[in-house]
């Protein structure tokens, strides 16, 4: 990052010094025209012999800036544009933060295209950003956020017995992906919806001492008519169970257009992912449209 700047300001000394010395050149010949020459032929071919000077000086000074703008000084491209699921992390009371990757990966914003952007305390989101440099005061990556939309966040829900159906819903959904990253279970989804009313989703545990790491991905579209598909992406705070393992499977039952389908996944703990996701790499989602 900074060698970019180092390279941009040499490169604009550099174009001062020749600007001045053909400034120079140019008053030089200038004079001697207005004094010793009468004929404008010979004015003609000194400004356009100026102009020519000029126009090559504008084209090095561009390729010069341009060539050093376009990697950084760890080999990025600053025009490749990656995306991740990651933890926003704020810091104290104040509108900085950064943000953990599924792996552990930590990245710093550097520099951010929404300096509005309010962080939240154990909130997930869909980062978009560039990577400016590896090792940044304790970060493994410096980026340029270039977009943040918060993903659905939630702790698990209590098991409320008989009444779960009635208040957690039991809509059919289409999995796409399901994973454990930095202590999260992460779910995208494709559901049914109507436009009129927000969707209900939730991961309950089930009371059962047979089954204790049982859930149930649960929906509920409040009996709206649907007319169209809608994807959906909700993650789920397992820093809550309790386990001395390091490592625990959960299984989560879940109502598909098909019927039941149980899920398997790893969690440890230690918040280390065990199970990459697939198509998250490319989400698609309506954020907006469930709680």
């Amino acid at each position: 990052m900074y060698v970019v700047f180092t390279d941009v300001f040499l490169s604009f000394q550099l174009f001062l010094t020749f600007y001045s010395i053909i400034l120079q050149v140019y008053l030089q010949r200038s004079g001697k025209d207005r004094h010793l020459y009468k004929q404008i032929n010979n004015q003609n071919r000194y400004d356009m012999m100026n102009k020519k000077l000029f126009l090559c000086m504008g084209i090095v000074m561009t390729s010069l800036v341009l060539n050093s703008c376009d990697m950084d000084n760890d080999g990025y491209s600053l025009d490749k544009v990656w995306y991740s699921i990651a933890t926003v992390e704020p810091l104290g009371d104040s509108p900085a933060y950064f943000l953990t990757l599924d792996q552990g990966t930590t990245l710093w914003p550097a520099a951010t295209n929404i300096p509005w952007y309010v962080p939240k305390e154990r909130q997930r989101a869909l980062v978009f950003y560039t990577i400016l440099s590896d090792a940044f005061q304790g970060y493994d990556h410096a980026v340029k956020v270039l977009d943040i939309q918060g993903v659905l966040t939630k702790p698990i829900a209590e098991d409320k017995g008989e009444e779960n159906d009635a208040y957690y819903g039991d809509d059919p959904v289409k999995i796409l992906d399901m994973w454990v990253g930095d202590g999260y279970l992460n779910v995208e989804f494709r559901f049914n919806y109507g436009g009129s009313v927000k969707h209900f989703i939730n991961l309950v545990k089930r009371d059962d001492a047979e089954k204790p790491n049982y859930f149930e991905f649960r929906h509920n579209a409040y009996q709206e008519n649907a007319y169209a598909g809608r994807n959906g992406i909700v993650a789920f705070d397992l820093s809550t169970l309790e386990t001395d393992e390091e490592e625990i499977q959960l299984t989560i039952r879940v109502k598909t257009f098909e019927g039941d389908k149980n899920y398997t996944v790893n969690y440890r703990p230690d918040k280390i992912a065990q199970e990459p996701p697939s198509s998250a790499r490319n989400p698609q989602a309506d954020f907006a449209e469930i709680v």
